[in-house]
């Protein structure tokens, strides 16, 4: 590794340490990993820096780069490097993609809509791919696409800001490229909250109920879980249990969050809350279902 190189690296981890931003309420968070996975991340950070030096900064290896230090939970040089990328490569829709996924991390709605929009309008009319994944699962078999992540983030955009429409709108889009069981019940599963949360009962319940039995799922079974909950198949009681005795995680944060907004649309706000304030307790503020339980107490004029 070149010395530069490496000094550069350095500074960044060292960045990462501190806190990358300030949550709705304005309480300072920070990335938290474990000291493995900090080792493990720091290794593939190393080697993605290499790559970009090696490829001059192409788009696959800016991307990657870009990826490689969000994932040690330094979003602002992330968005710096798909900032630069799309300087060189203004008609990339990943990009836009990724840097739009990394406002939201950074609760910058506006501008994730406007990079997620951008990035809609550059794929348009153009065939899907299969997005690889950063932090393969346990299959090492990708579980979404890049025109499926650009709508399933433009909704998540949505509806953090409260603006149920635009986000049952994009989650329409999102559904059509949904093709494997992963995506689809990701999908689906912020449909139907977004459809209550637009007080349409009855359609949200039709847009579940293609959801079958026995989907093989390899990442999302919270969501899946969730979903068998809305179609009336287990029970609510059960997944508070489930929620109340997890370890603090993205999963229990996830399982949270599905409960919380059930309770909030059948107007059972103290219970919401309750289970709203217990997500915020934990340290998963970069989950998407974290940034929603936030997003939700600052609507009610609330704080954690």
């Amino acid at each position: 590794m070149k010395t530069a190189v490496l000094f550069i690296m350095i500074l960044m981890l060292a960045f990462a340490a501190r806190a990358q931003t300030c949550s709705l309420h304005a309480k300072e968070v920070k990335p938290v990993l474990s000291v493995e996975t900090q080792k493990l991340y720091e290794r593939n950070l190393a080697t993605a820096f290499d790559e970009a030096a090696k490829r001059n900064h192409d788009v696959e290896s800016t991307i990657w780069l870009g990826r490689r230090i969000a994932y040690l939970g330094n979003y602002r040089d992330a968005i710096r490097q798909y900032t630069a990328g799309i300087g060189r490569f203004p008609n990339d829709a990943r990009l836009y993609r990724h840097r739009g996924h990394r406002f939201i991390t950074l609760r910058c709605f506006d501008d994730a809509i406007k990079d997620l929009e951008k990035a809609a309008m550059l794929v348009r009319g153009k065939p899907d791919e299969i997005e690889p994944d950063g932090i393969p699962n346990a299959r090492n078999t990708p579980t979404s696409t890049l025109q499926a992540n650009i709508w399933y983030h433009l909704g998540l955009a949505h509806y953090l800001k409260g603006d149920f429409q635009k986000a049952a709108d994009s989650y329409v889009e999102a559904e059509k490229l949904s093709t494997n069981p992963d995506m689809l019940v990701a999908t689906k599963h912020w449909q139907y909250m977004t459809l209550r949360r637009l007080g349409k009962k009855d359609e949200a319940a039709k847009a579940i109920e293609t959801v079958a039995d026995g989907l093989e799922i390899i990442e999302n079974g919270d969501y899946y879980t969730l979903i068998k909950l809305y179609q009336g198949k287990t029970s609510g009681e059960k997944l508070i249990k489930e929620f109340e005795t997890k370890a603090d995680s993205v999963s229990k944060a996830s399982i949270g969050y599905g409960l919380g907004n059930r309770y909030l649309y059948h107007d059972r706000r103290d219970d919401a809350v309750k289970i709203y304030r217990q997500i915020l307790a934990g340290k998963q503020w970069a989950s998407f279902a974290y940034i929603a339980a936030e997003a939700d107490l600052k609507r009610l004029g609330l704080t954690p």
